[in-house]
């Protein structure tokens, strides 16, 4: 056993499914808006209803159920005319009561609770009723399309490194072998992924998410020993991937340095950054002109419909490493030297329909993709 109660899975799905917000959702904006002008419109109604009633009533043309009238001036008791008064503004009181829609919070709460349940029995899970409507006030859906319309491959299609555009993408030739060194051990180090050298000598194995397998493939095209550079050092502290920073971290130690590597989003590294390597090695200051020329190129992979990831890294004494609880060290993240710039691409599987005629000769002519369909390929064969 390790976990009872809210520990578990199950406790903890459960607590989500409880867990107030405090937000209120499309439905309860839309409700509110209805019930505040239902109530406008029922005061005024019940406001005119009262005066015209009371005008009426006074001046003599309302009458009893007897046919008399029920108001006459100097003859109708003050305790009578009280009462008749107090019968009227009953009447307009209903009118509010009845107007107010009281009914309509627990309506649309059983309604919600029965779309729920509807999902469950589809398989779908929903964790908060609130789902269910703010997906009835949807206007467009955008879904996943990874693994339908792509082979769930990545690929580094561009890079970006000294502050210059490589090309191809794994030509470090012109790069200073310390940068290249920095760079292939942020690579190799800070990565969930991992890299497998079959002993007959073929082609290495890459595993783990898309885009660690991509950069790691990368990092084997520009000359990265993923084994060899895993030796050298030793991992003091690891930060894993945070999706609300969009970026993780690591720390290494070799002899007597202690280096500290930060991969993630672009355009979050690149504000982090202080510095920025040039083709030598040497180290300047980012300047506004650079930073602004380095945010262009970000913004060009982003209209590429490219997966922008930045490599940075910053040194550390080693004094300044705590000897106890490494786990509650928070790594610097203000003080970054730019190493370099990755643009991943996800591979599409194109898959063009065309229809060209009807096979069946009940048809008319008319075609629909559920009766006849090719499939062109890229060498002209139709399937």
């Amino acid at each position: 056993v390790t976990g009872v109660g809210t520990n578990t899975e199950w406790g903890m799905l459960m607590a989500n499914l409880s867990e107030d917000i405090g937000e209120e959702t499309p439905l309860q904006v839309r409700l509110n808006g209805v019930a505040t002008l239902i109530g406008i419109v029922g005061l005024s109604v019940a406001g005119v209803v009262l005066v015209v009633l009371w005008i009426r009533y006074f001046t003599g043309h309302s009458n009893n159920p007897d046919g008399t009238t029920a108001f006459v001036a100097g003859t109708t008791g003050a305790k009578q005319g009280f009462m008749g008064a107090i019968s009227i503004f009953t009447i307009a009181v209903t009118i509010v009561v009845v107007a107010v829609p009281e009914g309509l919070p627990l309506a649309v709460t059983l309604t919600l609770a029965y779309s729920m349940r509807k999902m469950m029995r589809d398989k779908a899970l929903v964790r908060r009723l609130s789902s269910c409507e703010t997906m009835g006030s949807a206007t467009t859906i955008c879904s996943d399309k990874t693994g339908t319309l792509t082979l769930n491959k990545m690929t580094v299609v561009e890079a970006y490194l000294s502050g210059t555009k490589l090309n191809p993408c794994d030509n470090t030739g012109m790069m200073s072998s310390s940068v290249a060194s920095l760079l292939v051990e942020g690579i190799a180090q800070n990565t969930a992924g991992a890299v497998f050298s079959p002993e007959n000598g073929g082609a290495a194995e890459v595993a783990g998410a898309p885009t660690e397998k991509a950069i790691l493939s990368w990092g084997l095209k520009i000359g990265m020993n993923f084994n060899d550079v895993r030796s050298k050092s030793s991992v003091l502290r690891v930060l894993p991937f945070n999706s609300v920073k969009k970026c993780g971290g690591v720390a290494v130690q070799s002899d007597t340095y202690v280096h500290i590597h930060w991969k993630g989003a672009a355009e979050l590294v690149l504000a982090s950054c202080k510095s920025w390597f040039s083709i030598d090695g040497s180290v300047h200051p980012m300047s506004s002109d650079k930073y602004n020329e380095l945010k262009r190129s970000i913004d060009d992979m982003a209209m590429s419909s490219l997966r922008c990831i930045a490599f940075a890294y910053c040194t550390c004494e080693l004094t300044m490493v705590p000897r106890e609880d490494l786990d509650k060290w928070q790594l610097p993240d203000d003080n970054l030297t730019l190493l370099g710039m990755v643009g991943i691409k996800l591979f599409t599987l194109y898959i063009l329909f065309r229809c060209i005629g009807s096979l069946s000769p009940r048809s008319k002519g008319c075609c629909t993709i559920m009766q006849c369909c090719w499939c062109e390929g890229t060498d002209g064969h139709r399937r």
